[in-house]
């Protein structure tokens, strides 16, 4: 059963190195805050900060545990990484379901099936494709989100949302399909929903007060 209910809004909470928001105390102090006015689950990144989030707050944490090549499988790329944020406190764990090479060699449903036999956590795959999708659904990912449609190509990163990829999977998936990326307005979570997405993560829109701020700054020229 899945820790959060259909239509449901998960907040990202996470800041790069750079960032002055970077690390547990500030990452924690965001995720109360949208708690309290309704975020349905946490998505975060790394064992300290999901050990800090998970003791602040009620709903479920998404555990993530970014290492190593950020052009390839970065994110939770190995069992030991996914078991790191769990013991953590993650309810679930999310990892790199494309189709790229793995740095240990394994495969994902190799991966997958470890991380099940070890610590009987839901695995949300994030995806970048249909094919990748359909591959994750049958390597035993509980979840399939479209978290790095854009993200592994030699083109551009597009502006918006892959919402065609949320429709074409909920369509054809029998588990959740979870729409991440890009997701900037209001509009454009509704918009998720409606395609069919279980729910929807939003960052850098809710918890990144620079990119917000410049966006408020491009408008003035």
């Amino acid at each position: 059963m899945l820790p959060f209910p259909p239509r449901s809004l998960i907040v990202s909470c996470q800041a790069a190195a750079s960032s002055p928001l970077h690390g547990p105390g500030p990452m924690t102090l965001l995720a109360r805050a949208v708690e309290q006015v309704g975020a349905a689950a946490i998505r975060a990144n790394g064992p300290a900060d999901v050990a800090a989030i998970t003791r602040a707050v009620g709903v479920p944490v998404i555990g993530i545990n970014k290492l190593g090549d950020r052009n390839g499988v970065f994110i939770t790329p190995t069992p030991a990484a996914a078991g790191d944020v769990i013991r953590a406190g993650a309810t679930l764990v999310a990892l790199d379901g494309t189709r790229r090479p793995r740095p240990d060699g394994s495969t994902l449903a190799e991966q997958i099936s470890a991380i099940h036999d070890e610590y009987g956590v839901p695995i949300m795959a994030d995806v970048d494709d249909y094919e990748a999708g359909l591959a994750a659904r049958e390597a035993g990912a509980d979840l399939v989100a479209t978290t790095l449609s854009g993200y592994t190509g030699p083109g551009p990163v597009p502006g918006g949302p892959d919402l065609e990829l949320v429709a074409e999977l909920a369509g054809a998936l029998d588990c959740p399909v979870i729409a991440e990326g890009r997701y900037s307005t209001p509009e454009l979570f509704r918009a998720a929903l409606d395609a069919g997405a279980h729910a929807v993560v939003i960052g850098t829109a809710i918890t990144d007060p620079a990119a917000i701020t410049a966006r408020f700054l491009r408008a003035a020229t």
